[in-house]
């Protein structure tokens, strides 16, 4: 009996400090509104994917250098229309070192108010500001002040893995109702966009911080960073279309399969406190660096990815050339394949758009060509896109993938 009991306590306290996570839940799913201009394409993502989500995050204004907001104007319409609680985000830029706490309470009260009139159901109020750690009590002294003003409306915050490693974490978690985790684009670019092994040890590790309930954000989309000649971040395309940046650049991009496996990995075992999902951002028809509307939708559903892309070869309005192309003709963005082989009568070959060429060589001093993935990317549903050029012997040339 005595050593039943030992064992029985060797459990719980193994439960309590290490693996013995919840039961499986099912995560909620909130979108990110972030974009400043609301057209259509914005429009028409919310009324499609409304189904699937519980809640907008909708960017409502943001600091300028003097510490004071600058209002956006979302569509307060389609906001009413969709019938989704709304949390208004209030974004303080990261590099910010000091405010006016007077003026910039002032500016917040004053925006709260203007949309506790507008009709929208407004559920509260999140505070995005990514600073570094050394800002963190300002910040809590900040939001300290903000809290009575809310009259006891949820207060929220985005918050850093960097963060994790500060003793002035606690004090900030003690002035929100609820926070979000940002597990994406928080390292060094060169580093990628996500990591889900670190993501996960991140989002146990906050866990432990505090017992208030948390969301953990996602990406839904890529960015092209590029670097100047002393290593320094020259530009980050995020939201532009999707153009070459140069030679020192780099396409860094959330894989839907990778986001996919994480979140049920979450869903079997859950860190404490966690409540759901918020992707950034909402995608749309118009954002070419976000995955399609369907996809997104299918990784909220956890519906199966497959990966449908075809190489095909066409003639080149250049004489005796071909064009090299890939097409996606399934419902869903697919990877780009890692290389796509030529026959050995293409003598002549490039890659552009993300691929080169490489020559594939045998046993033998013969080598076969090929055109070679540089770096990961999608292709998205129903979606073509060039990636070389050719000159064969034969204008019916089968093109063989590598996934």
């Amino acid at each position: 009996m005595r050593w039943f009991v030992i064992r029985l306590v060797g459990v719980v306290l193994f439960c309590m400090t290490a693996s013995c996570g919840r039961d499986s839940v099912v995560l909620t799913h909130d979108a990110y509104i972030w974009q400043r201009e609301w057209t259509p394409a914005v429009i028409d993502a919310m009324r499609d994917s409304g189904a699937a989500i519980r809640a907008w995050h909708v960017l409502a204004a943001q600091t300028d250098a003097d510490g004071r907001l600058q209002v956006f104007h979302p569509d307060r319409a389609a906001l009413r229309m969709s019938n989704k609680p709304v949390l208004l985000v209030v974004r303080i830029d990261g590099q910010l070192t000091q405010w006016d706490e007077t003026k910039l309470l002032a500016d917040t009260q004053a925006l709260w108010h203007d949309w506790q009139s507008s009709g929208v159901r407004v559920a509260g109020l999140e505070i995005d500001h990514d600073c570094g750690t050394a800002r963190l009590p300002a910040y809590t002294h900040f939001l300290s002040a903000l809290r009575p003003l809310m009259r006891g409306a949820t207060l929220s915050i985005t918050a850093l893995p960097a963060w994790l490693d500060s003793s002035a974490l606690d004090a900030l978690l003690a002035q929100v109702d609820e926070s979000v985790l940002q597990v994406h684009a928080v390292r060094d670019p060169r580093a990628g966009m996500f990591d889900d092994t670190l993501a996960l040890h991140w989002a146990n590790a906050y866990a432990q911080r505090s017992d208030k309930p948390f969301r953990i954000a996602l990406p839904t989309y890529g960015s092209r960073v590029s670097w100047d000649a002393n290593g320094r971040i020259a530009s980050v395309q995020s939201e532009s279309p999707v153009l070459d940046s140069g030679d020192d650049s780099r396409e860094l991009l959330a894989m839907p399969q990778q986001i996919a496996g994480f979140i049920a990995q979450l869903q079997r075992d859950p860190p404490a406190h966690l409540m759901g999902i918020a992707w950034f951002r909402l995608p749309t028809a118009r954002d070419d660096r976000a995955w399609s509307l369907a996809t997104w939708l299918a990784v909220i559903r956890q519906q199966p990815l497959k990966n449908d892309v075809l190489a095909v070869a066409q003639p080149s309005t250049t004489p005796g050339m071909l064009d090299l192309l890939l097409r996606n003709p399934g419902e869903l963005d697919a990877p780009l394949p890692t290389r796509v082989f030529l026959p050995p009568d293409c003598t002549l070959a490039d890659g552009i758009q993300g691929y080169a060429r490489q020559t594939v060589r045998d046993g033998s001093n013969r080598g076969t060509l090929s055109i070679k993935r540089l770096q990961p990317g999608l292709l998205q549903a129903h979606h073509q896109r060039i990636i070389g050029w050719a000159r064969c012997a034969a204008q019916g040339v089968e093109l063989h993938v590598e996934p």
